[in-house]
């Protein structure tokens, strides 16, 4: 997976697919389509904490760009125009499952606080090592849905993904001055309650993952997937995350944000990817039609 809105990403090759895809190249299209859907996909996982819900989000949005490439006319950078579709379909999409299960950032905390803390000895917690990976990162993906959507797709891609700001801006369609200032406000916030509520953070906290994954499991709450963690499926944000984006958050603020960014994300779709299913609905070939003109 590329992160196509870091400051290092070349976009001349799909400012080509598109002149291609224009022209009636199918094959072009689908490149396009299969270079940024893992991006969008992976964005998507947290924006709604859902894997499904993510995969219609990503299918939903890449057909949105398919009927509007046609009116790409170069007045802004690709990126800027294509990213701003997408993420102002994540903005207006249906609410989402997840989005409704917690009213804010109090009610999320008492329905955790609410789970049984059990005792575990070192063996216990070293064999239950991926379950409290997995606890880990369901807890701190329900967080982000305690933000409102705006604040949350600021955050993961300001903060966790580390796009370059100057390219947030112009796709949110705000000045970079205030573009960093909604970033650093969502960041306050949301930190601000990870320091009274997360262990990981504050060792004050009596939250534990560890105690928590076990009765979360057993509740039905989460089902443990070692292939998440695994090299070989997936990987972390952080690898993706833009190295040279600007540094603003501060070195407390640092390591809320590498929490997240030691998430995974998936390296590839599965084997019927959102591009498989777009290239065998029947309604394929009309979106096609209508940004060739056929």
């Amino acid at each position: 997976m590329k992160n196509p809105l870091s400051k290092s990403y070349n976009e001349s090759n799909d400012q080509l697919l598109i002149e291609q895809a224009n022209n009636g190249n199918k094959n072009a299209l689908n490149e396009l389509i299969v270079t940024h859907e893992s991006f969008i996909y992976n964005v998507a996982w947290k924006f709604t904490h859902d894997k499904e819900e993510a995969s219609d989000l990503t299918q939903e949005v890449l057909i949105k760009v398919i009927t509007k490439l046609s009116t790409f006319k170069g007045n802004s950078s690709l990126r800027t125009w294509l990213y701003r579709i997408v993420f102002n379909e994540f903005m207006q999409t249906k609410r989402r499952p997840m989005e409704d299960k917690w009213e804010n950032f109090d009610d999320f905390a008492n329905k955790l606080n609410a789970i049984p803390s059990l005792d575990l000895s070192a063996e216990e917690e070293e064999e239950q090592i991926y379950r409290t990976k997995t606890a880990r990162v369901r807890c701190m993906s329900g967080m982000l849905m305690c933000l409102t959507r705006e604040q949350r797709l600021i955050y993961l891609l300001g903060d966790v993904f580390q796009i370059d700001h100057n390219l947030g801006a112009e796709i949110f369609e705000v000045s970079k001055d205030n573009f960093r200032k909604k970033l650093s406000r969502t960041r306050k916030e949301f930190h601000a309650f990870m320091n009274k509520q997360c262990g990981l953070v504050n060792l004050d906290n009596p939250c534990r993952c560890s105690k928590k994954a076990k009765a979360m499991e057993a509740a039905g709450k989460m089902q443990t997937d070692k292939k998440l963690f695994d090299p070989k499926f997936s990987s972390t944000i952080a690898e993706y995350a833009d190295k040279v984006a600007d540094e603003v958050a501060d070195k407390v603020d640092r390591k809320y944000i590498k929490l997240f960014q030691d998430h995974p994300t998936k390296k590839a779709l599965d084997k019927e990817s959102i591009i498989r299913e777009l290239v065998n609905d029947s309604n394929y070939n009309k979106y096609f039609d209508e940004i060739t003109g056929k």
